[in-house]
């Protein structure tokens, strides 16, 4: 079951509505639906996020609904950040006033409050940390076909980074070598500069890292141990960021954070298109 939303609920550690809605109020505006009246459609294009002020809106895909969103909470932002066709349709189910961000006043939100980028981060890494643990309960984990392999940074992006880091050169790992196991504390995220990295659940390959591309950010932002175990499928150069270079990075940079983003939701879209 594909969800195009990361909605979050009470038991979200790290998510202040405070912060949501002063970003929202801030950069946004209001818009009113009627009872029964649309928001957006599975399948349909859109750049629009929300936050729910007032009612209850249906999300709703193949005609079943997946859950209701309620005052306080985000929904529609996955489709924004990945730039990709909705997921899922959301319909007012009384009368229902949101707040609404494009993906121009998105951006504008990180820039001025970075928190916000995090707390983000953080839901969608609740989310994705659920479905890899129902998955592994159910025996389900997707096996990596043919896809192409991760790329999160552009070449200007990589650039910058490797420039901010230039006192610490990359690391060399051979073909070979484990770089991070599941279950451990994480104390460092990777971004590749050479070679391909393969990212593995239970000695399944569920993504393939390459040049540009990161992993091990999940444990930065939540502090939680390493869901995953990656290792260098080919000889490999990779710039290690700590935590406390994470959160400057964040702070400092809104197109690293923004990568990151799509990064999380992409990884999240991929594996809720894999439960049935």
């Amino acid at each position: 079951m594909e969800l195009d939303f990361t909605q979050p609920s009470a038991q979200d550690e790290g998510y202040d509505p405070a912060v949501a809605r002063k970003c929202f109020e801030s950069f946004g505006k209001t818009e009113n639906f009627a009872e029964m009246e649309s928001l957006f459609v599975e399948g349909q294009a859109s750049d629009k996020m929300y936050l729910l002020v007032e009612g209850e809106v249906s999300l709703i895909r193949n005609k079943k609904t997946l859950d209701i969103v309620k005052p306080g909470e985000i929904f529609g932002e996955i489709a924004v950040i990945t730039q990709l066709p909705r997921a899922a349709s959301a319909m007012a189910r009384k009368f229902c006033q949101v707040l609404v961000l494009d993906a121009k006043q998105f951006q504008q939100a990180l820039q001025t409050a970075p928190e916000f980028a995090l707390m983000l981060m953080n839901i969608m890494n609740n989310r994705l940390r659920l479905t890899i643990a129902l998955m592994k309960q159910t025996a389900s984990l997707p096996a990596l076909d043919d896809r192409d392999e991760l790329r999160v940074f552009d070449k200007k992006m990589m650039e910058d980074l490797v420039a901010v880091f230039r006192s610490r050169p990359p690391q060399t790992f051979p073909a070979g070598r484990v770089i991070m196991k599941e279950g451990d504390a994480g104390v460092s995220m990777y971004i590749v500069i050479r070679g391909r990295v393969s990212v593995s659940i239970r000695n399944i390959v569920v993504e393939r890292v390459g040049p540009g591309g990161s992993f091990g950010e999940m444990a930065l932002v939540d502090h939680a141990s390493r869901s995953a175990t990656a290792a260098a499928e080919t000889e490999c150069q990779l710039l290690s960021i700590s935590r406390a270079d994470f959160l400057n990075l964040v702070k400092t940079k809104p197109g690293f954070a923004i990568s990151l983003l799509k990064t999380i939701a992409d990884r999240l879209r991929n594996m809720t298109a894999q439960k049935k």
